[in-house]
Order: C-alpha cells, then structure tokens, then sequence
C-alpha cells in the first residue's frame, strides 16, 4: 500500500494552542491510517477531550485516543521512563498501547541530559529540565544514542536490560492517510524563534517528512492559534511587565493560563496579528483555527496588535470580521478560517 495524503497540524505561536484538540477533532472525523509526531520530546503536552473527559499526553500521538495507529518519528527523542508512564497511564484508561510504535531512530532522553539541563539551561533560557537540548545536541554531534542503539544495550547496565521496548519499534512503513501532529509553536522553531529562548527542533510542517514522505502528499496544513497570545519560560519579547497588566491578567486566569508541561503560568499578551501572518505564510497553513474565542468574550475585551498598534473594538463579532479581512487579504494559501469558543471540538 501506498501514502495517499499527508495532513498536517502545526502551532503557529508559542506552543499551547489547541493542536491536541484539533488533532483530537481530525483523528475522529478524517478516516486517518496513522497520527505522526515528527519532532520533540516530552517537554511539550496535548490535552485531548474524549467523551468530555480530559486526557492529557506529552510525547503520544493523540491519534491513540481513537484507534488509529500512533507514530513516534525519527526527529523525536524519548525520555523511556517518561514513555512507559504514559503507556502505563494510557492502559489504566483502557487505550490500546499496541498501536503506539516509535522510530528506530528516534534518540534517547539519558538522565544525564537531563542534569545538564537543569544546570546549565533551566535558568538562563527557561528550558522545561526535560534533557531535551542536550540529547538534540548529542544526536548533532553524532555522539547520540538512538533507540536501536539503546534496546542492544547502549547507555543502560547490560544487566538490567528491558526488552520490553521491542514491542514497541516501528518498522518505518506508512501507508493510507496520515495526519501528522506538530509539537509546540512556529516562534519556538530553532531557525525562526528569538533566538536563544527556542526549542532544539524543527517545528514547521515541511520537518514531518523526515517520517517518511514526500513534501508532495501534503494535502492541508492545518494551522493553530489562539485568540491572544500566551509564551512560558524566559523571552524578552514577553517580558514579565506584561503579569502587571490587569486585564491581561484577566485572560490569563480565565483562560487557566498554565503549561501543560510545567505548570507555570503563562505570560499574556494581544494577539499579534503582523507574527501570525508570517507564521501562516512561511508554514503554508491552508485552514487557521483560532481557539479560546470565548475567553476574550467573557473577560470583555477585544483587542489584538497590528502594523505596531494596538487596535480595540467593541465585540468580538467585529474583532472576528477585522482579523479575517486581514488575514485573507494577506495570506498566500489560506483557504478558511474557523472561530473555536468550545475546548472539546474545533
């Protein structure tokens, strides 16, 4: 069997904006084969609403919570204790782990990553103490350990060996319809972030062909944003002056404004407009969903930063009808663009 076609999910800002529920939404209305991460680790988190109830997963497809065979890629790297929780915790819901396979290639999260880190990134960039730089790091030097490597015996006591992982390898065939799911944001992205206060990976869609594919089987890129802007760990474009401002403090509680990952609060800000415009061009983003509509409504404000200025209307309706005039004006590929004001559907 073949590929037929490629969609993909891909954050346009800072992480945490609503990938696990449109992946969540796609997953159970799209007839998809297989759902693929292709980059990352478990420093960024998806929460997905399944029948209403909250699941919450750091490194696992969310193609899990339906059924469909879920594809850790080659770009990934994986921390196994972290891993095996999220099985363990994926089989006390009664989810079918058999259908959770990770690259070969895929490189080890080693605890010494992960001290690494702690000391010498954590403070200094805001990293999430995942050991996520380090490994990227090791893997460029070509000093890394992949999962092959690390299920013959690489990196662990010889005498302590867990074949258990084997069940778990993936033997790099896909076939059918794919969906791929980003992780984080466009302005976390190693290459187009601010520059050190970003990930060690890719996370622009074109970086899911390193699964397997060719850029050709791209069908739609799905591209996701939220109504106001949200950024966790140390940035100086979110400086900290921003928690004093009172009616962004308001969306931020409203919102419930903490990282997945970490459980730090976000910083808040306008949505800008100018940022995700670049975003959605650069990305090729077709269908934009913008989420937490209904954040913005019942805190009252309407507000979002464009050309430099910060513009105010009086509802959301016409907040809605400013920013998709001017999204569609000056968007290459953007064919339609959906307000979301519900967490469980898009």
């Amino acid at each position: 069997m073949s590929i037929s076609s490629v969609d993909i999910c891909v954050g346009l800002s800072w992480g945490d904006e609503g990938k696990g529920k449109i992946v969540s939404h796609l997953s159970s209305e799209g007839d998809y084969d297989f759902v693929c991460r292709w980059s990352g680790g478990n420093n960024a988190g998806h929460t997905v609403f399944v029948n209403e109830k909250s699941y919450s997963t750091h490194l696992i497809p969310s193609g899990i919570f339906y059924g469909i065979k879920s594809i850790i890629g080659p770009g990934c790297v994986i921390h196994i204790n972290s891993f095996m929780q999220e099985i363990r915790y994926l089989q006390e819901n009664n989810f079918d782990t058999s259908l959770i396979k990770i690259s070969p290639k895929a490189h080890v999260v080693l605890d010494k990553h992960i001290a690494d880190d702690i000391q010498h990134y954590s403070e200094s960039i805001g990293t999430t103490n995942k050991g996520i730089g380090p490994c990227y790091t090791n893997k460029y030097q070509r000093t890394g350990i992949r999962l092959i490597d690390y299920i013959n015996g690489l990196g662990q006591n010889p005498s302590l060996r867990d074949e258990t992982l084997l069940q778990f390898v993936w033997d790099e065939e896909l076939y059918g319809k794919i969906l791929c799911e980003g992780a984080q944001g466009f302005w976390l992205d190693i290459d187009y972030g601010n520059y050190p206060y970003v990930t060690s990976s890719s996370t622009l869609p074109y970086g899911a062909c390193s699964l397997g594919f060719s850029p050709k089987k791209i069908n739609k890129i799905f591209g996701a944003a939220k109504i106001y802007d949200t950024r966790v760990g140390i940035d100086p474009e979110f400086p900290e002056t921003l928690l004093d401002v009172e009616e962004l403090q308001q969306i931020g509680e409203e919102g419930r404004e903490y990282g997945t990952t970490t459980g730090r609060k976000r910083i808040v800000n306008y949505l800008n407009v100018d940022k995700l415009i670049k975003a959605i061009n650069i990305s090729g983003t077709t269908d934009l969903i913008i989420s937490k509509v209904d954040v913005l409504e019942n805190v009252g404000v309407y507000k979002y930063l464009y050309k430099h200025t910060l513009n105010t209307v009086s509802s959301m309706d016409i907040m809605k009808q400013e920013l998709t005039d001017i999204f569609l004006a000056e968007s290459i590929d953007l064919h339609q663009i959906l307000y979301s004001n519900n967490p469980y559907h898009i």
